[in-house]
């Protein structure tokens, strides 16, 4: 049991219950899920009761899209580090998510191969990027 303890602590927040549930499924063994919610406003609600250690965020859900509640997070101090998994592969998406605060971001067609190194990265203080946003390039 000493083990789970030690592991990091995860909020994940996106609106598709199917994808909530492929990503809890990918990280359960690794990290601790604190929490799951599916919109922007439970997300800033449950990221100020659970004190994770990250935020896996999806971008665009009902209520308060994820950029908006990276903002209100970081406002309010949350020291969770902030990781954007989303459908959106625009490059404007990624800089607008590392200007609200995101230590990483990851496309969803690459969460398999991406979003465990994302999450180590952000614990780790560094930043990361899907490859396949900027090849060979770096943001």
């Amino acid at each position: 049991m000493d083990n789970l303890a030690k592991r990091p602590r995860l909020l994940v927040a996106d609106d598709h219950s199917a994808m909530l549930g492929e990503i809890v499924h990918r990280l359960e063994a690794e990290f601790e899920i604190a929490g799951t919610v599916g919109n922007g406003l439970d997300l800033v609600e449950a990221a100020a009761r659970l004190d994770a250690d990250v935020v896996v965020l999806d971008i665009t859900m009902p209520g308060l899209d994820g950029i908006a509640a990276a903002r209100c997070l970081q406002h309010s101090g949350c020291r969770a580090k902030l990781v954007f998994l989303t459908a959106h592969e625009d490059p404007d998406y990624v800089r607008a998510g590392v200007d609200a605060g995101g230590a990483a971001y990851v496309t969803k067609a690459r969460l398999a191969s991406d979003l465990i190194p994302a999450i180590q990265a952000a614990l780790a203080g560094q930043r990361f990027v899907s490859p396949s946003m900027f090849p060979g390039d770096k943001l």
